[in-house]
């Protein structure tokens, strides 16, 4: 005998005399993984049956190419179980259509800033150009304090007009303030008088 003739024989897969001295290990092993394994596969066949369920559903909800649904005037409406409140009246705006702002976003964030420094204006200018949001300035400071930051202020100001649309509103302009709203191009803003 060799080596792996005893080694199979200790582990348990020879057979002498067409007999088995005992459960192998590969029987021992199938034995316990069976009942897993046949569990499993019930767990999928119970998920393709769904699966085909669903989709025999869904084919039997579409129509056919050709066929058409009824229109919506035909199909009968079910039948309110409380009255539905009455819709408001649209607001009435005379002539200041203007004024009303539909904007693709849901909300604006205006931004009230008094800079002090050329980072503050370009924090502006990224909120107008990349954000798409207006701000509203106060240039007081910078007038009284650095007539060239203020110089500077006003440059990117036009340059934001010249390049991207955006567009300036003087507000107010006083000994105290100096407020001027800078919009990108889609907010329109219009100055009435």
């Amino acid at each position: 005998m060799s080596f792996t003739d005893d080694l199979k024989r200790s582990l348990g897969f020879e057979e002498t005399d067409g007999k088995k001295e005992g459960p192998g290990v590969i029987d021992s092993i199938r034995d316990t993984v069976k009942p897993l394994m046949d569990n499993v596969s019930q767990q999928i066949n119970k998920q393709q049956q769904s699966r085909k369920n669903q989709q025999q559903y869904r084919q039997s909800q579409q129509p056919q190419y050709g066929q058409s649904q009824q229109p919506y005037a035909q199909v009968p409406k079910p039948a309110a179980a409380t009255p539905r409140p009455k819709p408001k009246a649209e607001p009435v705006y005379d002539d200041y259509d203007d004024f009303v702002i539909i904007p693709e976003q849901s909300y604006y964030e205006i931004v009230l800033i008094r800079p002090k420094s050329i980072d503050d204006i370009n924090y502006v200018v990224d909120q107008v150009i990349e954000e798409q949001s207006p701000v509203i300035l106060d240039l007081s400071f910078l007038e009284r304090e650095s007539a060239a930051n203020y110089k500077l202020a006003g440059d990117k100001i036009k340059q934001m007009r010249e390049k991207y649309g955006a567009q300036a509103v003087l507000l107010a302009r006083n000994e105290e303030k100096n407020l001027i709203i800078v919009s990108p191009k889609k907010v329109r803003v219009i100055n009435k008088g």
